[in-house]
């Protein structure tokens, strides 16, 4: 399954965890970042697909990071986020290198939809994969919905169709239930994790035909 890890760099927790959510939803990776200093880093991580950079940032400017993933790569795609919605910020954005600019506020759908072209634009020979087919269940991304091969729709809650897309992601590899919490709770869920087997349970009562393996001492795998 091919996938594409998209980079956000967005300061206001609320919104990054918003987008976060929708470009997952869509069947993309996605990895965060607050700040500058914790972008450097990654700027030369070849596993990054695009990157979606705020310009307003505490301590930097989203443009310096524009400029310093130019330097290192000039086609990766990159949709720059502002609040400020003059003429001259938006000239500049594209002058200096961004391929896309929208300013706040936006809609999530949007940004994912623009960023899905840029995507096709740039790996034209990679096709966005929004429906998997797992055994007797076909898991569709793009309506968001799990139906069974006789058609019937699997009714699941908010977190449970996040648990089976993050298991889809990570397709016959063991995930950790740490990595479920972080993923489907979030970063700011304090609590125990024993949520994560509960809801494996729920999702296997819904699901019974579902090829979902528990790798003792690891968490769990879908085969």
């Amino acid at each position: 399954m091919n996938r594409y890890k998209i980079a956000i760099v967005e300061d206001e927790h609320l919104l990054q965890q918003l987008l976060m959510t929708y470009i997952r939803q869509a069947g993309m990776e996605v990895i965060c970042f607050d700040d500058y200093p914790q972008v450097q880093q990654a700027i030369k991580d070849e596993s990054i697909s695009a990157w979606v950079l705020d310009i307003m940032l505490p301590n930097g400017d989203g443009r310096e990071i524009l400029a310093k993933i130019r330097e290192y790569n000039t086609t990766i795609p990159v949709m720059m986020l502002s609040a400020r919605d003059s003429e001259y910020d938006r000239i500049q954005g594209l002058e200096l290198g961004s391929d896309d600019y929208i300013t706040k506020p936006f809609s999530p759908k949007e940004v994912v939809l623009r960023l899905q072209k840029l995507l096709q634009r740039t790996y034209g020979h990679k096709q966005l994969q929004t429906a998997f087919s797992l055994g007797s269940y076909i898991l569709d991304l793009q309506c968001e919905q799990v139906l069974h091969a006789n058609g019937q729709k699997i009714e699941l809650t908010y977190r449970e169709f996040q648990l089976l897309v993050y298991l889809v992601r990570h397709h016959q590899k063991p995930v950790t239930r740490e990595q479920l919490l972080q993923h489907v709770w979030g970063s700011d869920y304090f609590g125990s994790d024993r949520v994560v087997d509960d809801l494996i349970r729920r999702l296997r009562k819904k699901m019974p035909e579902l090829e979902l393996t528990t790798i003792y001492g690891q968490g769990y795998r879908l085969s």
